[in-house]
């Protein structure tokens, strides 16, 4: 089992030679990561710090595996159901939707909502970036490919959210799954379709460190399981970003297990299941 002094040499270590931070991190599951990057490359604590200190590109990939995260296309369908019924139809009138996917990880977030978009003809009205600190996932999420078989459920958050109106089980919509993306059985991908992959502008970013770089506001931003590695200190650092780039009555989408807490919680009221900017 690592020790305290180990986690935080390690940090030191990082912390010394780049400039990434990860002090706030939530001790339990950054430990694990560790753990997991000891076993992959068969190293000491020792061993390791020491090739951090003197190699850059294997520093670059343990920060990757650090910080990696899963997702998927209409992840929680409940939560898109909202944006979809409750949320995003209060944007009609607006010129311009601003939303920001931080920690976007391999992308399947943003194409749901790109998707989403499109169905309430509000995709050309949308102004859409995404950030995420792992270079390699930024890569992924440009590319927009995932595999099919693994992802099997894609299809059925699709059609829950897509096809299926839970307010009227007799409206369901035939949307085709080619409208928005390629399935490939025999190479076994499932590729985004072009007009959806060249909507975004993507960023690497890192928000414990960085603040806006877009130099704009949001109406939307999405952080979701994000901040759940991090302490309370660093995540109402991290909040306190979001709130400050959100425009009045503009949207912050956390994960299932995530909430707002400290003294930032005061300039949202939950709504829905997401978090509403307070007018003052």
């Amino acid at each position: 089992m690592i020790t305290e002094e180990e986690v935080n040499k390690f940090i030191d270590t990082i912390k010394g030679v780049s400039t990434y931070d990860f002090s706030d991190y939530s001790e339990r599951s950054f430990r694990r990561r560790i753990d997991k990057i000891l076993s992959d490359n068969r190293m000491t604590m020792a061993e390791l710090n020491s090739k951090l200190s003197r190699d850059k590109e294997f520093l670059e990939r343990v920060v990757k595996d650090i910080t990696v995260n899963t997702t998927e296309l209409f992840r929680d369908p409940d939560l898109w159901i909202t944006l979809k019924y409750r949320i995003l139809p209060k944007f009609r009138k607006n010129k311009s939707i601003f939303i920001w996917h931080a920690g976007c990880s391999s992308g399947q977030e943003i194409y749901s909502m790109l998707i989403l978009l499109s169905e309430l003809d509000l995709f050309d009205k949308a102004k859409v970036f995404a950030t995420d600190i792992n270079t390699d996932m930024l890569e992924k999420a440009k590319q927009g490919e995932y595999r099919y078989r693994f992802n099997l459920q894609y299809l059925d958050n699709f059609d829950k959210v897509i096809k299926e109106n839970p307010y009227n089980y007799e409206d369901v919509k035939d949307v085709p799954y080619e409208k928005y993306f390629d399935i490939d059985k025999t190479q076994d991908t499932i590729k985004m379709k072009k007009f959806l992959r060249d909507k975004t502008v993507f960023r690497k970013h890192d928000l414990v460190n960085d603040k806006n770089i877009f130099y704009s506001k949001f109406d939307i931003i999405f952080c979701r399981n994000v901040i759940i590695y991090f302490n309370n200190n660093l995540q109402n650092k991290v909040l306190e970003l979001f709130s400050n780039n959100l425009y009045r009555d503009g949207y912050l989408v956390l994960g299932a297990h995530e909430s707002i807490l400290g003294p930032v919680s005061n300039s949202f009221e939950r709504t829905k299941g997401v978090y509403k900017k307070k007018a003052y």
